[in-house]
Order: C-alpha cells, then sequence, then structure tokens
C-alpha cells in the first residue's frame, strides 16, 4: 500500500490532547475498585481503597471534559452522536452491574461508591469511543455548505 493510497493520507495533521487515554484510565481506576467491592460481597466492603479510586477517576473524568470543552475545530456533532448511542448501551450494562449489587443487598455508603464508580464506566467509555471516533472525523470547517465531507 502506497502512502497516497491510505484511506488518512489527504487529512491534516491536528493535534489533540489524550482525552481517550484519559478516559481510558479512569476506566481501569473504577473497574479495580468495582473488583475490591465485589470481592466482599455480601459483606461490607473497607471503603477507603475504593473511594479513593473514585475520587480519582472522577477527577479524570472532569479533565476529559475540560479538555473536549477546550477543542476547537473539531467534530463534536460526531462525537455527539457517537457518544449518545455509546452511552444508552453502556447504561443498560452498567443498570444490569447496579442491579445485582442491589439483589446482593449492598446499602448505604458501598452502594453509593458502586453506583459512583458504574456513572463513571458508563461515561468513560463512550467518552473513548466517541472521541477516537471524531478526532478522525472531518470538521465542520472543513466540510462543504452542505455539510458533507469532501470527497
Amino acid at each position: 500500500m502506497t502512502a497516497t493510497s491510505h484511506p488518512l493520507a489527504g487529512t491534516s495533521r491536528r493535534t489533540y490532547p489524550p482525552v481517550a487515554a484519559i478516559a481510558t484510565v479512569a476506566l481501569g481506576l473504577v473497574v479495580i475498585g468495582g473488583i475490591v467491592m465485589a470481592s466482599y460481597v455480601p459483606r461490607q466492603a473497607p471503603l477507603a481503597l475504593p473511594g479513593a479510586l473514585l475520587a480519582v477517576a472522577g477527577a479524570l473524568m472532569l479533565i476529559c471534559v475540560l479538555l473536549l470543552i477546550q477543542l476547537q475545530d473539531f467534530s463534536f456533532d460526531r462525537f455527539f452522536q457517537v457518544f449518545g448511542w455509546a452511552l444508552l448501551a453502556y447504561s443498560i450494562s452498567a443498570g444490569m452491574i447496579e442491579f445485582a449489587f442491589v439483589r446482593d443487598h449492598t446499602r448505604g455508603t458501598s452502594l453509593l461508591i458502586v453506583t459512583m464508580m458504574l456513572v463513571i464506566f458508563a461515561t468513560s467509555v463512550p467518552t473513548t469511543i466517541a472521541f477516537t471516533t471524531a478526532r478522525y472525523a472531518t470538521p465542520p470547517s472543513e466540510r462543504d455548505g452542505q455539510g458533507k465531507e469532501p470527497t
């Protein structure tokens, strides 16, 4: 395959912040915290480690949002289109996991921490998918007057 026949050969080289990487690290932290919480069910789990992991993951997701709102010349329409559908799918998965914890009689602060971890789970993966898709989409400034990408 020659360089000119590569699908991305004609695209401009824009640089983006590491939104997908940061969201993936946040996902990893809540997965670790969720495993710790699940390993104690039905007993009361110690909350220091899962709480700390949740706090760091939440801060990382906030950083993702701040990085996203600072982007210019980015295909936000594509981002939100992909994000919405991925959010729907991951919200269903998070809801099923939440149901399992409630069914196992997780209550109080433990349930709150698990719920917040599931919120991060349900938003970090769609953020990664949507950002990765949108970064390779044609931004609005490079589209023709009808919103179509150049061929």
